[in-house]
């Protein structure tokens, strides 16, 4: 997709990479019957196996942390990942009140276009687009329309996946609008939507990291963000 989040029309490698890594984390998170799942089972390992720093809610929020899942490059190479902050999201439908409150940080490694592992082709540069996109695939992994039956499910995440996408490819588009949140202590801008599902945000760090977020039952305009000093808490 041409000037899609991940990049140029010669990246379609890497944006598949991104693609798949995540349509595999929301189908593993959407289990069915609305289950919660083990996320604060998850090792730490390929957390530690990044170049880049993690961040996480910060200091002012107190409740539970947790590890939900990295992705990574063809190549082995930790691209991006996700934290957990409060309620253990389950798989949210209209049968049941929805008490959750959660908030989920999304880290994704800032990288130019470069060179596939295999040098035949390039791999995509990441963008605020590409933490806007995962964070909007990620709330939607947590989401299912009562309407539907489980054989549908899999359309709707197809559809909803790919109006993520294109949401954000345009984030000065009227779907957005900014929100100044502190990061490391320092006034930064994202990009902020809501819809019926939740909240999602996206914007860039001093530490050379884009920073998405998507939650719900929680209140994004009270959060901040920080480097996380120590993944192995979140374990």
């Amino acid at each position: 997709m041409g000037g899609g989040p991940l990049g140029s029309d010669e990246s379609e490698e890497a944006s598949g990479q991104m693609e798949t890594t995540s349509r595999e984390g929301a189908q593993a998170q959407g289990a069915e019957g609305g289950q919660q799942l083990p996320f604060a089972r998850r090792t730490v390992d390929g957390y530690l196996k990044a170049s880049f720093p993690w961040y996480g809610l910060d200091e002012a929020f107190t409740g539970p942390r947790w590890l939900m899942q990295v992705g990574t490059a063809a190549d082995g190479t930790v691209e991006h990942g996700s934290t957990g902050h409060g309620d253990e999201p389950s798989v949210r439908n209209d049968a049941t009140e929805d008490k959750e409150r959660f908030a989920v940080v999304v880290t994704v490694a800032a990288n130019p276009v470069r060179h596939s592992a295999d040098g035949t082709g390039l791999l995509e540069a990441t963008s605020v687009s590409s933490a806007a996109w995962l964070a909007g695939v990620g709330l939607l992994s947590f989401t299912w329309p009562g309407q539907l039956d489980h054989g549908l499910r899999d359309d709707w995440l197809d559809q909803q996946t790919e109006t993520a996408w294109v949401l954000a490819d345009d984030l000065t588009g009227p779907d957005w609008s900014a929100l100044s949140l502190p990061v490391d202590g320092v006034p930064t801008s994202f990009h902020y939507r809501e819809s019926e599902f939740g909240w999602v945000l996206a914007g860039s760090t001093r530490e050379g990291v884009h920073v998405g977020a998507y939650g719900r039952g929680m209140s994004a305009y009270g959060l901040g963000f920080a480097v996380i000093k120590d993944i192995s808490a979140y374990a």
